[in-house]
């Protein structure tokens, strides 16, 4: 039974992101965990927007805080975020990887090894290749790997890096992946 999404994206992001989570039902209880690359920019007003548009709490995750269902988390601008054996985030100032902090990597690998079979991660457009060995970790662990189809994606760098390293279990289009998502959610 899955328990927590991850989801990680760059460049066109916050609009694949607002479209996503707009497609989720109010019966959608999950946890939603999210690297955005955005550098050291605030996003205060993005996640008012969310709070106002969608069914969610959404907001930045907190260090030592512990992840609770029907909230959406983003990484704080420069902190990778990870999460811990306990079910609480950790916050961190390690050096870059793949040129970002946060980084969508470290937020896969760190779910995969605490939620294992229980985590859905979901690579959306992006112009880089954050994200791609992450997903694999996930896949590995036995959780379920989602890519945005990178001939439809805003930006095809990160979906790309993804298939080409793998073969993630769907490949969907972004107007697909909630209900991809409400469908893996009601498995048993």
């Amino acid at each position: 039974m899955i328990k927590a999404v991850a989801i990680g994206t760059s460049y066109g992001g916050m609009e694949a992101i607002r479209t996503l989570l707009s497609k989720l039902p109010d019966s959608f209880h999950l946890p939603v965990i999210i690297v955005l690359h955005i550098g050291n920019n605030n996003i205060t007003s993005f996640l008012t927007q969310l709070n106002k548009k969608t069914f969610f709490t959404v907001k930045e995750a907190e260090d030592k805080e512990t992840i609770r269902e029907k909230t959406v988390y983003f990484a704080p601008p420069n902190y990778h975020l990870q999460v811990e054996d306990d079910y609480s985030f950790s916050l961190s100032t390690d050096k870059k990887i793949n040129y970002s902090r946060p980084s969508i990597d470290v937020l896969f690998e760190t779910s995969a090894w605490t939620f294992k079979e229980r985590l859905v991660g979901i690579l959306l457009t992006g112009s880089n290749y954050d994200g791609a060995r992450g997903l694999l970790t996930i896949k590995k662990y036995g959780g379920k790997t989602i890519v945005e189809n990178p001939e439809t994606a805003f930006a095809q760098s990160m979906p790309s890096a993804a298939t080409e390293l793998f073969e993630p279990d769907y490949v969907l289009d972004l107007e697909n992946i909630a209900d991809k998502l409400l469908e893996l959610s009601n498995e048993s």
